[in-house]
């Protein structure tokens, strides 16, 4: 007989390799009144198309509303599909529509890669830092996860001899959450022949790679090594977050075992919001759209570099992304950035302590500043803040 206090339930194994979203927590501070917050990595809400998006609802309401309300096939919407795969098409990827799964956000295309190639004790490889929701995502899956060395162009190719067997190596090429930084030409194409010479596949992350500000970045790391590379996308950073709808496009092999763990999750994305994201972009929308998301977080990014220059002290170091939402500061020696956010949160301001974006050896010195969500007046002030708890720690 159990107490009152006591519990029946008995978790399994991989639950205790979960926690809490680190940034999801710090969040919930940023809902405090008068906080300017630097820390989330959320796309500008004056960036979505509210007005195409009443539209297209309406139409595919009036056009097929039985259809969309219904059940749907679990691969994703025909049309959209084969518009993923005509755009890839353009940026040197030719595949074909059956090689595109529809996902609620990228987020789960990180989930179904890995539950289809991890086994408990496998070895995943990863960049140094990386994407906080990637280590989520792959941790109940019991994995061993190694960090590839790497510098301000990405990781090294000689590095990948630490990732000798791993079942993959998942890096972010394109303006990097949470470094910023962008993989040059020449890195890319030694990457993946160091990791075709050694049979390492190559998972690709890439939602951010249309945020560019006066450069396009380089061909696809998947357009170098389509058998060998899984490349996941997504309509978040584009249109809007909240329709929760990504994608994965994968060798043919690897699609029946993707789409059998897409099944077992959620049986398919929903319909209706692939038919409204189809209708709104189907005609061109986006060349159109993603430009003025371009230049307005160019001008954002600027007013942070500027603020970073005119307020943080000596011995402060940080990037300058040339695309995307972030920059990563390595604040001087010896700080300890998560021990110095309450300071700044009582000031007025918050960021993201860098150490969890690292899955070995964390840099407890480093932040992630987002410039994407506030105002540039805003952004000068809260850099100046930042500074002033620098001053006071």
């Amino acid at each position: 007989m159990t107490t009152p206090s006591s519990s029946p339930w008995r978790l399994a194994r991989r639950a205790e390799r979960m926690n809490p979203s680190v940034i999801r927590e710090i969040l919930k501070v940023t809902e405090r009144p008068g906080i300017i917050s630097l820390a989330g990595g959320l796309p500008s809400p004056d960036s979505f198309p509210i007005d195409a998006m009443r539209e297209a609802s309406a139409r595919v309401l009036r056009d097929s509303p039985r259809e969309a309300l219904q059940y749907a096939a679990s691969e994703g919407y025909g049309p959209l599909r084969e518009w993923v795969a005509t755009q890839m098409a353009a940026q040197g990827l030719r595949v074909d529509a059956s090689q595109v799964l529809i996902t609620t956000g990228s987020q789960q295309g990180l989930d179904l890669v890995g539950k289809v190639l991890i086994d408990a004790g496998s070895t995943v490889a990863v960049e140094s830092p990386t994407y906080l929701g990637a280590l989520q995502a792959f941790a109940p899956y019991e994995p061993e996860v190694v960090t590839v060395p790497c510098d301000d162009d990405g990781p090294l190719p000689a590095g990948l001899a630490v990732a000798q067997g791993a079942r993959f190596l998942y890096m972010l090429p394109n303006f990097q959450n949470p470094s910023g930084r962008c993989m040059g030409e020449a890195r890319r194409a030694a990457l993946v022949d160091a990791a075709r010479a050694i049979g390492l596949p190559i998972v690709e992350d890439n939602p951010y790679g249309d945020l560019w500000f006066d450069a396009e970045p380089p061909p696809s790391l998947a357009s170098r090594w389509p058998e060998g590379t899984v490349y996941l996308g997504s309509f978040s950073k584009v249109l809007a977050p909240g329709l929760r709808l990504g994608y994965v496009i994968a060798p043919p092999a690897m699609m029946p075992k993707l789409l059998q763990a897409k099944q077992a999750a959620d049986l398919h994305t929903p319909g209706f919001n692939q038919r409204v994201v189809h209708e709104v972009i189907r005609d061109g929308f986006l060349r159109d759209h993603v430009p003025t998301i371009r230049a307005r977080y160019k001008q954002q990014r600027d007013a942070m570099r500027a603020a970073l220059e005119a307020h943080l002290p000596p011995g402060c170091r940080w990037n300058v992304p040339s695309g995307g939402m972030f920059f990563w500061v390595e604040l001087p020696a010896g700080v300890d950035a998560t021990a110095l956010l309450p300071k700044a949160v009582d000031l007025g301001m918050a960021y993201v302590p860098g150490a969890a974006f690292f899955a070995a050896d964390p840099k407890p010195n480093t932040l992630r500043l987002s410039f994407v969500t506030v105002s540039p007046a805003e952004i000068e002030r809260g850099v100046a803040l930042l500074a002033q708890a620098l001053k006071g720690d």
